[in-house]
């Protein structure tokens, strides 16, 4: 009971923390608006410069909405694999499925180079990066599927998924090297992440997408903490191994795949996130976990793209970059501390 109220106070300073960090992220950047005024235009009030208000929900808003769900949905997709393959080294990117989404995007923008005519290329809609990228993670998704079906140890899943995403990064460095170089440059930048870029079509896709993988995560949280006590009395508990793993690469395929697809390859988040959030709530169980670990990704992803964004100042460094500089000492740190990892 003791520790149920722990968790509570627990989740009541994380939920003010983001909302905190929310703020701060549509609040500070190139242009300062001062808190006031974005509180009230946030609730309806009327801002004193309406240029501020153009940029506040146009610009910022969706930026830092489009953090959360990225932050959200890395995290959630990291603890995902981390669960199924019982390795604390596991992370979202493990089955390919991102490597995927980055193969569809290189051919999108340095195909042509190499296949002269690539039609796809030719499409100058929005979405198009968003598509090319999703076709490639969901082609890999599907071969990982088909995978499963004939495999049944988990550990053997986890290498093939790991040589699927060399095969992929192979492919890539063969595309890099007969391109050009603007065309290199134009996917290297694509590379480094953004959380700016979406049109509120896109950012309601995306939405959609990250609570469909969570809604197949929930569904799986008996299953999920079973599987920490192994695949025997995992099966002992009446869990359905196969569903259970169909289920868990369904949803990161969905999550991962889909945040790469639109907001670009995001390291460290899915793999450190669930590590810094046990140390937390020093707990393995996923009912607690996992709304945890979607508030912890989001709020690390909205702080790292206020430091991104370089306050006062019109450069914005790449998202990808910051993520691990910020996110990895706090890790190393708390598991100093701990001088343990929950697993």
């Amino acid at each position: 009971m003791k520790k149920q109220s722990t968790y509570q106070i627990a989740f009541v300073f994380l939920l003010v923390a983001l909302f905190i960090c929310f703020f701060l992220s549509i609040s500070l950047g190139s242009v300062a608006i001062p808190f006031s005024d974005t509180f009230n235009s946030f609730f309806g009030g009327e801002m004193t410069n309406t240029s501020w208000q153009y940029i506040l929900w146009n610009y910022r808003i969706p930026k830092a909405l489009t953090a959360i769900l990225v932050g959200s949905g890395l995290a959630l997709s990291g603890l995902l694999m981390q669960t199924l393959f019982r390795n604390p080294l596991a992370g979202p990117f493990v089955l390919g499925i991102s490597s995927g989404a980055s193969l569809g995007a290189a051919i999108f923008i340095m195909g042509t180079s190499v296949f002269s005519g690539f039609a796809m290329y030719q499409f100058a809609h929005h979405m198009s990066m968003a598509i090319a990228a999703s076709m490639g993670s969901f082609g890999v998704l599907l071969i990982v599927m088909s995978v499963a079906i004939k495999v049944k140890d988990t550990m053997t899943l986890l290498i093939i998924g790991l040589m699927f995403g060399s095969i992929t990064a192979a492919v890539v460095s063969v595309l890099s090297y007969f391109t050009t170089a603007e065309k290199l440059k134009q996917y290297i930048y694509w590379s480094f992440g953004s959380l700016g870029n979406l049109s509120g079509g896109q950012l309601i896709i995306l939405a959609g997408i990250c609570c469909l993988g969570i809604l197949l995560s929930i569904v799986s949280i008996k299953g999920l903490n079973a599987l920490l006590l192994g695949e025997n009395y995992a099966k002992s508990l009446g869990v359905n191994l196969k569903k259970l793993r169909y289920f868990v690469i369904i949803a990161t395929g969905l999550l991962a795949g889909s945040i790469t697809a639109f907001a670009g390859p995001i390291a460290f988040i899915g793999l450190a996130v669930p590590h810094l959030t046990r140390q937390i709530f020093d707990t393995t169980d996923h009912k607690i976990l996992i709304p945890a670990v979607l508030v912890c990704g989001a709020i690390l992803m909205l702080l790292c793209d206020t430091v991104a964004q370089l306050p006062q100042s019109a450069n914005v460094l790449p998202i990808n970059a910051i993520t691990s500089i910020i996110g990895a000492p706090v890790v190393i740190w708390l598991l100093v501390r701990r001088k343990r990892m929950l697993f």
